[in-house]
């Protein structure tokens, strides 16, 4: 049974973006525009295959966590990622009942990339300003788990770009640990929004005429290039800002303003 590049390409866009501050919901949506829409099924399979990619890279530190317990850095760390992640939880249940769903149109996308980056240059340079701190503080677990949500039903925003800056001007000023922090609670939040949709979709018979050989190679190719980006990020955050994304995101932005006004794109 072939398999369809196209299944491929979007497990690739899926993997490198799904981490990066760049929005990987808002990519997919970009690509599909040429490669086609593809199932729920087939969204949630790739997306648990970029988490399983950075619970792979974080498995040491996730693994110290659940077995240093006895440790009161450990409990309180573990204390704030439950808080950010019954914060969004909380939210994003308020937002499903309230019928947010995400839009299927390149516009608001565009909006969101565009200023997304702005906000991205100006987070930085506010944060340069600040004192350094490394400690991840219950105010900034509460902050990004607010910051989730937002970004969870606001494609464009991208969920790492939102948390991790949001964590950066609440009191975490080292970006190494706001992005670590950041990832570290994308797990479980990620983890359980996965396993609803995958729910959903099976309970309401999505997998009907699934192509299972796309499904499976499309979560590989994520699962890989997920990993390699997150490895790749958090070395280049070692020394760099985020000012490259932030750039990335409004020329993109700017790109597919032209698109639409253009009749390229819808």
């Amino acid at each position: 049974m072939l398999i369809p590049w196209n299944a491929i390409l979007l497990g690739i866009i899926e993997g490198i973006t799904e981490f990066l501050p760049v929005s990987s919901t808002g990519h997919l949506l970009i690509a599909e525009q040429w490669l086609g829409a593809r199932s729920d099924l087939f969204n949630v399979v790739i997306q648990s295959g970029a988490i399983l990619a950075v619970t792979l890279v974080y498995w040491r530190r996730l693994w110290t966590l659940a077995w240093g317990l006895g440790e009161r850095a450990n409990r309180v760390y573990v204390g704030k990622l439950l808080l950010a992640f019954a914060v969004t939880a909380v939210l994003g249940f308020i937002a499903v009942k309230l019928g947010f769903k995400l839009p299927v149109s390149v516009r608001p996308v565009a909006w969101a990339l565009l200023l997304g980056g702005v906000w991205m240059l100006a987070a930085e340079a506010i944060a340069a300003r600040l004192k350094p701190g490394r400690e991840v503080s219950w105010t900034v677990a509460l902050v990004v788990g607010v910051a989730q949500m937002i970004a969870g039903i606001f494609p464009g925003l991208s969920r790492s770009a939102s948390t991790i800056f949001a964590a950066m001007l609440a009191g975490t000023r080292d970006r190494s640990a706001a992005t670590e922090f950041s990832f570290i609670v994308g797990i479980p939040t990620m983890y359980a929004a996965g396993a609803y949709e995958l729910w959903h979709t099976l309970h309401h018979g999505g997998a009907t005429h699934e192509h299972w050989g796309a499904l499976g190679a499309a979560f590989t190719v994520s699962t890989i290039t997920a990993f390699v980006a997150v490895k790749w990020l958090l070395g280049y955050i070692k020394t760099h800002r985020y000012t490259l994304f932030a750039w990335y995101r409004i020329a993109l932005g700017a790109a597919l303003f032209g698109a639409l006004g253009l009749g390229l794109m819808h």
